[in-house]
C-alpha cells in the first residue's frame, strides 16, 4: 500500500465502508436514501467504480474488495470526487453475498477482470461458475443485470457457458455484449483496459439479465 492509501483505509474507511455483519443490509439507511443499487465484486483500484458512480448519481454504488491497497485507493477517489452514492466493504464477496444482501435486492451486478486463474489446475478457483452464479443471480432483482468483462478468452468462453445455462438468467445479446457498449450496462475504457488492447488483448464484456 501507499502511505496515501493506507492514510485513505484509516480515515476514510468509519465514513464510506460498510462494517461485515451477518445480518441484511438496509440500502436505504447505508445510503440515506432510496434509490436502485448496484453490487461491484472485485472493484481492484476503484477506476471503473468512481468513474461509473461518477456518470450515474441516481444510483447506488456498493463495491466489496479483500485487498486493502484497492480499499485505500477507492475510498481516496470517493473523498476526491465526493461521491456521496458509494459505499465499501471491505470483505469477502461469497460471505457478503450470502450473508448481508437480500434476495431480489440488487438492481445490477459489476463483475470486471476477476482473477483469471490462467493455469488449467487452478479454473475451478474461477468466480464465475456454478454454484455461486446460481445463487448470485438470486440475488439481483427480477429486470435487473449482471455484467461481466474479462480479457482471457477461454473465461469469457467459460463465462458465456456458465451464464447461459443459468435458469435464472437470459442473455441480453446473441453473444458477447459489444465492446461493453449494451445500453443496459456501459462499463468506461480504463487503463486496464486500454493497456490491455495497446498489447493486442481481446476483451469480452457478457451482459445478462435476472428472468
Amino acid at each position: 500500500m501507499t502511505q496515501g492509501q493506507r492514510r485513505a483505509f484509516d480515515e476514510l474507511l468509519p465514513r464510506y465502508g460498510v462494517p461485515y455483519a451477518a445480518q441484511p443490509l438496509n440500502f436505504a439507511a447505508v445510503f440515506g436514501r432510496q434509490a436502485p443499487t448496484v453490487l461491484e465484486i472485485g472493484f481492484g483500484m476503484g477506476e471503473t467504480t468512481a468513474a461509473i458512480a461518477a456518470s450515474r448519481p441516481d444510483v447506488n454504488f456498493l463495491g466489496v474488495e479483500v485487498f486493502m491497497a484497492g480499499v485505500g485507493a477507492l475510498l481516496k477517489r470517493i473523498d476526491e470526487q465526493q461521491l456521496a452514492n458509494v459505499r465499501v466493504i471491505h470483505h469477502d464477496a461469497v460471505e457478503l453475498l450470502r450473508d448481508m444482501i437480500p434476495p431480489d435486492s440488487l438492481a445490477g451486478v459489476h463483475v470486471y477482470f476477476p482473477d483469471p486463474w490462467q493455469k488449467k489446475r487452478h479454473h475451478k478457483r474461477r468466480l464465475i461458475a456454478q454454484p455461486f452464479v446460481g445463487r448470485l443471480a438470486s440475488h439481483i432483482a427480477p429486470g435487473g443485470y449482471l455484467h461481466c468483462a474479462t480479457d482471457w478468452e477461454d473465461y469469457a468462453v467459460q463465462m458465456l457457458e456458465v451464464l447461459s445455462n443459468e435458469p435464472q438468467l437470459a442473455n441480453s445479446c446473441a453473444g458477447y455484449a459489444p465492446g461493453g457498449s449494451n445500453p443496459i450496462a456501459q462499463r468506461p475504457t480504463t487503463k486496464f483496459h486500454a493497456r490491455g488492447e495497446r498489447l493486442g488483448h481481446g476483451v469480452w464484456d457478457l451482459v445478462f439479465l435476472r428472468r
